[in-house]
């Protein structure tokens, strides 16, 4: 019974058994709580305000339609970061916050087109910003309507 005999529990059990008076009083006489260390996981440097995470991913934009008017050539942009409701990528124009737009993005890619899944969607830029390369701003864009395009070919069953 030598020295594991002073190591006494500062909180057991049988005090949440008391009364609710009993018991508040009992746990205002304990230090305050205090933690060793915090996982980093936990703690966040920037508060994010996002709906829906984003997923930082170089991929193909096409778009499409700004405003009203269709794009006769549409130009191969590349996304910043992407997610189930929004997308920021850069581009040569300038695009008030908004307006309706456009866009198809790849989301998987194969030769030949087999297996290929594209989102098209229809989105509108809520906000515009300056980036480094003279000429293009970054644009956030929200989704309005999305649409995936495959280009799998459903097999045919030849027994019928």
């Amino acid at each position: 019974m030598g020295a594991s005999s002073n190591l006494k529990p500062q909180l057991s059990i049988s005090t949440f058994a008391f009364p609710a008076e009993k018991s508040r009083s009992r746990l205002e006489t304990l230090p305050p709580r205090r933690f060793l260390r915090v996982p980093t996981h936990a703690v966040s440097i920037v508060p994010d305000r996002r709906r829906s995470p984003r997923a930082y991913l170089s991929l193909p934009l096409q778009l499409t339609k700004i405003g009203d008017r269709a794009e006769a050539t549409p130009v191969t942009l590349v996304t910043k970061n992407i997610s189930s409701s929004g997308v920021y990528f850069l581009a040569p124009r300038v695009i008030e916050p908004g307006t309706g737009i456009e866009l198809e993005v790849s989301l998987i890619e194969r030769p030949l087109g087999r297996g290929s899944v594209r989102l098209k969607t229809a989105a509108h830029v809520v906000r515009i910003e300056a980036c480094e390369v003279p000429g293009w701003n970054g644009y956030a864009a929200s989704f309005d309507d999305i649409d995936f395009r495959r280009d799998d070919e459903i097999p045919h069953n030849s027994a019928s």
